[in-house]
């Protein structure tokens, strides 16, 4: 059971709740606290500390949970006035992630996001976990380390880093190979549940794992998907962002979030549904400004638009005139965002004719893949064509670029 104690002047103590729910816990008490500054000892004023022991102890919680990241000393002396384990935002994000990591790298980044995080709160852990024991806040990959002395946490944090950084390169690799075959890239950004995932699935019939949860996928996922002028296109699906993005999260991530600073476009997802969701855009927006990707090419998608009331819905578009309204799992105005992804793309198409022996199939083939044919002629020396290709795949085939077609061959 678990005691909240915050400010609610943005309405996060509700996504506490959640995350808190989420993380495998129930909620029996919620305490709020409005103060000008935060109380360098405790965060909380010396009165509300006794008031949140006192409802502690009559929940019989043993955990309470503070909507701010709290400092190494604060949440010590936390710990000792309440008697029982106190954790901030970060740590309920960092148990969720570890949670929900799946893939080598993901849990990599978990972990080292975790090393980071306790290795300044290792004084006078060793006492708290012998009397509490595991539990939300102590699992995942460092479950295991929270006791090993600060020589070898660093070293574990040096090693983490350093095969994020080899699986990073990796990942640019791929990201380059993309650029090579003159691929335009478009991420799905946006709050965590916001229905990326399921956009996802339903532009490119993929079947990534979907929940009604807070971060129900953590691993970027690719899949290729073809635009109404039949380019093709990869999406990349993200993370999901929330309010307070824990700073080692979005540091241990970064090689997983690069996906969203190299693409060419961003498809910001809203829940328009969502009471907050001008909050949660404001919340993305400034993950991507501190990523450095504000200035990225976007779509704004406001999806879960059948949950609207069609006057709820102009509301919204009015306040996003530029937005296009869609129901990724109804799969209503998917076109609408496909065509506005076309148009937004910064890689404009260019129309060639083309003349390929056949001998050069594997031209062709690459012409099919990458662009669009709009007239095809079949001859006895070859193929001509007339199609439309990315710009930056001309130079792929500036060789069999005519001016006029050539004349069959009798």
């Amino acid at each position: 059971m678990v005691g909240l104690a915050g400010r609610d002047d943005d309405g996060t103590l509700l996504e506490l709740a959640r995350l808190t729910e989420t993380a495998g816990a129930v909620v029996a008490d919620v305490v709020v606290q409005r103060r000008t500054r935060p109380d360098p000892a405790t965060w909380v004023g010396r009165g509300k500390v006794d008031e949140i022991r006192a409802r502690v102890q009559t929940a019989g919680a043993s955990l309470a949970v503070f909507d701010q990241e709290l400092s190494p000393a604060q949440q010590r002396n936390l710990e000792r006035a309440l008697e029982t384990k106190v954790l901030d935002r970060t740590a309920l994000v960092l148990d969720i992630f570890a949670q929900r990591a799946r893939t080598h790298e993901g849990r990599l980044q978990v972990e080292l996001a975790q090393m980071t995080y306790l290795l300044p709160r290792l004084a006078g852990r060793g006492v708290l976990l012998s009397r509490l024991g595991g539990g939300i806040g102590t699992r995942g990959p460092g479950e295991t380390k929270l006791e090993v002395d600060r020589r070898r946490i660093r070293a574990r944090i040096t090693a983490l880093r350093e095969e994020i950084g080899v699986l990073g390169r990796h990942r640019h690799q791929q990201r380059q190979s993309r650029r090579d075959a003159a691929l335009p890239v478009a991420a799905l950004v946006g709050y965590t549940n916001a229905g990326k995932s399921t956009l996802l699935n339903t532009l490119t019939r993929a079947d990534v794992y979907t929940a009604d949860k807070l971060f129900a996928t953590l691993d970027p996922t690719t899949r290729k998907v073809r635009l109404p002028d039949r380019r093709p296109l990869l999406l990349v699906d993200t993370v999901g962002f929330i309010q307070k993005l824990p700073h080692d999260l979005v540091a241990a991530f970064r090689a997983t979030l690069e996906e969203v600073t190299e693409a060419d476009l961003l498809v910001h997802v809203i829940d328009a549904s969502d009471p907050r969701w001008m909050d949660q855009r404001a919340a993305v927006e400034q993950v991507l400004r501190d990523l450095g990707a504000a200035g990225r090419p976007m779509v704004v998608a406001l999806n879960k638009a059948d949950r609207l009331t069609s006057e709820a819905l102009r509301d919204v578009a009015a306040e996003v005139p530029d937005g296009v309204p869609v129901s990724a799992m109804r799969g209503v105005g998917i076109r609408n965002l496909l065509q506005a992804i076309a148009r937004r793309l910064p890689d404009p198409v260019r129309r060639v004719r083309l003349f390929v022996p056949h001998a050069e199939g594997g031209v062709l083939a690459d012409v099919y893949e990458r662009g669009r044919v709009v007239k095809r002629e079949d001859r006895a020396d070859g193929v001509a064509l007339e199609a439309e290709v990315p710009a930056a795949s001309v130079d792929r085939v500036r060789r069999y670029v005519v001016e006029t077609a050539p004349p069959e061959v009798d």
